[in-house]
C-alpha cells in the first residue's frame, strides 16, 4: 500500500452495536439540544443513551437530620427526573437508556461513570450560548478534565433548531 492509499475503513456498526451515548441531564435549554442529537444517533447508527446526573452533597450542616432530610429530597427530585428523561429516550428510540445517578461533585462523578464503564463511547453535551458562556462542564474540558474524558465528547450548540440537528444526525 502506497502513502497515497487510504487505510482501510472500519465497517459501519449494525443497529445492535453497543455503542452507548452519554447525556448529562439536567434543566437547561441546552440539555434538551444533547438529549435530541443522541436520540438521533441512536436512531440512526445504533446503540442507546445513557443518562446522568449528580446529585451535589449539601452544604447545610448544621443540623444532621435537616442536611439528611434535604439530601433525601434532592435524590428523590433526581431519580424523577432521570425518570422522565428516560421516558422521552424510549418515545423516541423505543429503548430505555441506562442512568447514573450519582451523590457527589458533578464532574468528580462524570469522570468516575465514565471511567468506570467501558461501553460508554460517547459524551453528549449541550452548549450554552448565553453571556455566562458555555457551561461548567464544557468549560473544565479545557481544564480540570483536561486529559481525563477519553472518550470522544460531542457539543451540540443549545440553540440550534430541530430541523438543522435532525438533518445533521
Amino acid at each position: 500500500m502506497s502513502e497515497d492509499t487510504p487505510a482501510p475503513v472500519a465497517p459501519v456498526p449494525t443497529p445492535d452495536a453497543g455503542r452507548t451515548f452519554l447525556v448529562v441531564v439536567d434543566r437547561s435549554v441546552e440539555f434538551r439540544a444533547a438529549l435530541r442529537f443522541a436520540c438521533r444517533r441512536v436512531l440512526n447508527t445504533g446503540g442507546k443513551v445513557a443518562l446522568f446526573h449528580a446529585v451535589p452533597h449539601s452544604d447545610y450542616h448544621h443540623f444532621a437530620a435537616i442536611e439528611e432530610l434535604m439530601q433525601h429530597e434532592a435524590k428523590t427530585e433526581a431519580e424523577r427526573r432521570l425518570q422522565q428523561v428516560a421516558a422521552d429516550v424510549h418515545k423516541i428510540t423505543g429503548r430505555f437508556p441506562g442512568l447514573y445517578l450519582r451523590q457527589g461533585d458533578t464532574l468528580e462523578q462524570l469522570h468516575i461513570v465514565i471511567a468506570e464503564n467501558p461501553a460508554i463511547d460517547m459524551l453528549v453535551l449541550g452548549a450554552s450560548v448565553g453571556p455566562e458562556g458555555p457551561g461548567v462542564i464544557i468549560s473544565a474540558l479545557s481544564g480540570k478534565l483536561a486529559g481525563k474524558i477519553m472518550i470522544p465528547v460531542t457539543i451540540v450548540p443549545g440553540d440550534i433548531t430541530e430541523e438543522r440537528l435532525d438533518a445533521l444526525t
